[in-house]
């Protein structure tokens, strides 16, 4: 799932709940318009003492203030990943200075899965895949075409091959991959 007419390019992030283990993955590519600058960010984290994934696509500088907002939600309401969420969407909706940053952010726990958009929605994939990025669709398909295909893979081996793929269609997705597995 990404979240349609959202401007945010530079990356692909991709999130998987399967067989009890939860993956998330992020290339490592940063763009300045047409020209990479920099092969090897890391664009994932992990929060709340470990057992929520994070990743964004957008601005770094603003990803970074979402991700410590964020944290500071999931501190307040003791890692409960979709009460943090909603009250970060709530924040983002009303607040003039996180209305104006431009990132998405994926998050996800054993349970959830959710993106974060800079409208204040908060998105939840039905089946428990998402992505976001330019390469967010591709990344997405990919993942689903393993999933039906290739039953017995752990998630962080869907993840990364998902991400392989989209590297050789997305020009702004590198094979730079890091991935995170609950």
């Amino acid at each position: 799932m990404t979240y349609p007419g959202a401007p945010i390019l530079a990356t692909t992030i991709l999130a998987l709940r399967y067989r009890g283990q939860t993956a998330l993955g992020g290339d490592g590519q940063v763009t300045m318009g047409q020209t990479t600058v920099k092969r090897g960010a890391v664009k994932i984290r992990r929060l709340a003492g470990g057992k929520v994934l994070a990743g964004f696509a957008g601005s770094a500088s603003d990803a970074i203030a979402l991700f410590e907002r964020f944290e500071r939600k999931l501190d307040e309401y003791h890692g409960n990943l979709a009460r943090a969420a909603v009250e970060m969407g709530k924040d983002w909706r009303t607040d003039r200075v996180l209305r104006r940053l431009e990132a998405l952010l994926a998050v996800a726990d054993k349970e959830t899965s959710l993106i974060l958009s800079g409208t204040g929605d908060i998105i939840e994939p039905d089946d428990g895949v998402l992505g976001i990025g330019s390469g967010g669709p591709v990344a997405t398909g990919a993942a689903r075409g393993i999933l039906s295909l290739e039953p017995d893979l752990t998630a962080a081996e869907i993840v990364r091959r998902s991400l392989e793929i989209t590297a050789d269609i997305c020009i702004y997705t590198n094979n730079k991959i890091t991935i995170e597995v609950l």
